[in-house]
């Protein structure tokens, strides 16, 4: 379904440009608010957040005014993580939840996603419709904006109780956390089970979210999964489904199915028998409870996963021409494929959420793979203007 302003997660883009502003927040909220008059129950709360942007503070007080110019009651739950969010709005009834983020983009970025009453994102086709009741601005009076406490404190209590008290007792964790909302949970449920934690990425001013730190800069901690999950994951006589990018699609793909556990490789894990959305905190919890089970340590559980040698390119591009018809790419992708047959992945797409195309080449070599990546790109080049 075609969508103008939402990405694969929510609208984002850099502050202040033409739709991350607070007269399209303002605007935005109105629509999401029109829309769910039929979409939800009897309740006029909605729930925001936001994240440690210093551009969070006004475009939250702009999504305020645009919920109560629409007949709803916003309150601010403060900063805290999206799956904080989430679960406050499962929790308490209210028919939305707003939060003020742009995830791993960078601090000049912000953005806007929207959860239904049951705490999960809302579909394409929601999102749609929310685009259809955008109307004029609204009006640019102020809203005093009521805020809620509990919310941090109940998700902290949630997520220590995956493991037993004291769990972490001995345990030294090396925990990044971005500069971003999770300073303030993460370190707090891992020392409450007892563990050391050693910090990084958790002093932010407002403008260093993700600033060589986070997701997109895993070095300091670890690399990213591949091809070889698919091949543990059958070895232990479960199967692997595929679904697009997005934990939301994620998600919707697990419900299909009847799946208790997905993710993907920019970082987001659902457990959901814990949480309606991806969380990173929750996620490694369960990865804790596995290595206690087991009495093994992460380096020998681990050994079960062969990695396929991976490349991966992001070019950041002048336009998002449709991929289908770039024809040299889908020429050079085609031949990539039928030569790796089962033994790797190709895989080329827009971000969803920045001007950049993604390029990822798995096979049974490096060289392969190195050369692989390298005929994509120079397709790429030649039907693409490359930044």
């Amino acid at each position: 379904m075609t969508r103008t302003y939402f990405g694969t997660d929510g609208v984002r883009g850099p502050y202040g440009g033409p739709v991350v502003n607070e007269e399209f927040a303002a605007r935005l909220a109105w629509a999401a608010a029109r829309w769910s008059r039929g979409a939800a129950g009897s309740s006029v709360r909605v729930l925001t957040g936001r994240d440690t942007r210093a551009s969070g503070v006004s475009l939250e007080a702009a999504v305020a005014r645009g919920l109560r110019a629409a007949g709803l009651e916003p309150v601010s739950l403060g900063m805290l993580p999206t799956p904080a969010v989430a679960r406050a709005v499962r929790a308490s009834g209210a028919r939305l939840g707003v939060v003020i983020t742009a995830s791993h983009n960078p601090a000049a970025d912000n953005g806007i996603k929207f959860f239904g009453s049951n705490g999960m994102k809302l579909t394409d086709r929601d999102e749609s419709s929310i685009e259809s009741f955008l109307g004029d601005p609204v009006s640019a009076s102020d809203v005093r904006l009521a805020t809620a406490v509990g919310a941090v404190a109940d998700y902290i209590r949630v997520a220590q109780a995956i493991l037993p008290a004291g769990a972490l007792a001995g345990w030294r964790v090396v925990l990044d956390t971005a500069n971003g909302a999770t300073c303030g949970t993460s370190p707090v449920v891992l020392r409450g089970l007892g563990a050391e934690v050693i910090g990084l990425g958790d002093a932010p001013d407002g403008n260093n979210i993700n600033a060589g730190v986070g997701s997109e800069h895993p070095q300091p901690l670890t690399v990213q999964s591949n091809l070889g999950v698919d091949a543990a994951i059958a070895a232990a006589g479960g199967r692997t489904l595929r679904a697009s990018v997005g934990d939301r699609y994620v998600i919707e793909r697990m419900k299909a199915e009847g799946a208790t556990m997905g993710g993907e490789s920019s970082g987001h894990i659902i457990c959901a028998d814990v949480s309606p959305t991806g969380d990173g905190l929750v996620a490694a919890l369960k990865v804790i409870e596995v290595m206690l089970a087991t009495g093994k340590p992460l380096s020998e559980l681990r050994q079960v996963l062969k990695k396929f040698p991976q490349r991966t390119a992001a070019l950041k591009v002048k336009e998002k021409k449709p991929l289908d018809g770039l024809t040299a790419v889908q020429a050079a992708v085609r031949a990539l494929e039928r030569e790796l047959g089962a033994r790797g992945r190709v895989l080329v797409r827009y971000s969803g959420t920045e001007a950049k195309l993604r390029l990822l080449v798995e096979g049974p070599t490096d060289a392969i793979v190195r050369d692989g990546i390298g005929r994509i790109e120079a397709a790429v080049r030649t039907e693409l203007e490359v930044l």
